[in-house]
């Protein structure tokens, strides 16, 4: 069986020691409600060797008008949304500038800087969401970030 994948990206984005934090809003058709690094879906990309770094760029840019600076790769894995196979790829990245704030109110309904124990604890933080900070923890703190 031949099967194409959606192919999602997230930015880990870290500042000071925290991560930036969405909530998805109640308008998403997947998690809504939930906390989530701020992410979306590979797309306008016809030829790139950094298609994925790209995509968490613009991704971050346009959901919370922040910019990212170095990324480094964390994690990927493979589930289902709504009846459609995914591959979604976790990056860790610097920010660089910019304020964070919901800038597209369908996606994002609000924003946190949080540490990763801050993350865990909450009550609005899915077990996909807690097991990918975790990791990008652990990057940080490897990297001396």
């Amino acid at each position: 069986m031949n099967q194409r994948y959606v192919v999602n990206v997230e930015a880990a984005v870290v500042r000071d020691g925290e991560f930036l934090i969405a909530r998805r809003a109640d308008s998403e058709d997947h998690a809504t409600g939930t906390l989530s690094f701020v992410g979306g879906t590979v797309e306008g990309i016809e030829e790139a060797e950094d298609a994925l770094e790209r995509t968490a760029r613009r991704e971050v840019r346009e959901e919370v008008g922040v910019e990212v600076g170095e990324l480094r790769y964390v994690e990927s894995g493979a589930f289902l949304a709504d009846g459609d196979p995914c591959v979604n790829v976790v990056f860790l990245g610097r920010h660089e500038s910019g304020t964070a704030r919901p800038r597209e109110p369908e996606e994002v309904a609000e924003v946190f800087w949080l540490t990763a124990d801050e993350v865990v604890d909450h009550p609005d933080a899915p077990p996909w969401t807690e097991a990918s900070v975790e990791r990008a923890e652990q990057h940080r703190a490897d990297l001396g970030w």
